[in-house]
């Protein structure tokens, strides 16, 4: 794939190579005409004479010989090894006397996800379950935050100011309902997570996906004891 600021394309570079090759023009001229260095005019020329057309597209940067590159057998070593002890880099780089980087490399170059895509008991990649269709199920969720005071918290204030929430700075309830299989997602900030409340965000939740052509099939929370009973 040519580079975004490239000045030829492939049929500009076989254009340009035909004018010097075919058409006996000077490289000069066909620099000029086609807005590139001479240089530039040069090579794609030289890539046509002895390869013909074919010679316009791009080449692989990749080197044809890695003499540096980590042996076949360190290399099965660190994939072994992972697969048997389920560790990171670090810990293999450890094991196999090589860097950390040239871990991450060959854990990359084998297709092997980074220990946190992985389920800790089968070593297996986490597959997330989606359901079918948008508004089959919808998750309710409540998160709990710690308001600010203004002038700033503990941080700048000091664990006194801090305590302010206890005594009326108080929290904010984000109550946030998102459709398993779109990943639409509706939030309100309210003033708790008692069961009047959490049952008005529903309506409202189930009116606003309504708005988005989702009707609410199913509702699952791990708040039932604050009102989604």
């Amino acid at each position: 794939m040519s580079h975004r600021d490239a000045p030829l394309t492939p049929t500009g570079r076989l254009r340009l190579a035909r004018c010097v090759v075919d058409d006996g023009w000077p490289v000069r001229r066909a620099a000029e005409r086609f807005q590139v260095s001479h240089t530039t005019a040069a090579r794609w020329a030289g890539r046509y004479r002895h390869h013909g057309a074919e010679g316009m597209h791009d080449r692989s940067s990749r080197p044809h010989h890695s003499p540096r590159q980590t042996p076949a057998t360190v290399e099965a070593e660190v994939v072994r090894i992972r697969r048997e002890h389920r560790i990171g880099p670090l810990r293999l780089a450890a094991r196999t006397r090589i860097a950390a980087s040239t871990a991450h490399r060959i854990l990359k170059r084998h297709g092997m996800p980074v220990l946190a895509a992985l389920d800790r008991a089968t070593g297996e990649p986490v597959r997330r379950y989606e359901r079918s269709r948008p508004g089959e199920l919808i998750h309710i969720d409540v998160k709990k935050l710690g308001r600010i005071p203004d002038g700033g918290g503990h941080r700048t204030q000091g664990r006194a100011e801090g305590r302010r929430n206890r005594t009326g700075t108080g929290y904010a309830y984000l109550h946030t309902a998102l459709d398993d299989h779109s990943r639409l997602a509706y939030t309100e900030d309210l003033p708790d997570e008692t069961a009047p409340t959490c049952a008005g965000f529903l309506t409202r939740a189930t009116a606003w996906f309504a708005a988005h052509h989702v009707t609410v099939e199913r509702v699952l929370t791990d708040n039932g004891v604050h009102g989604w009973t």
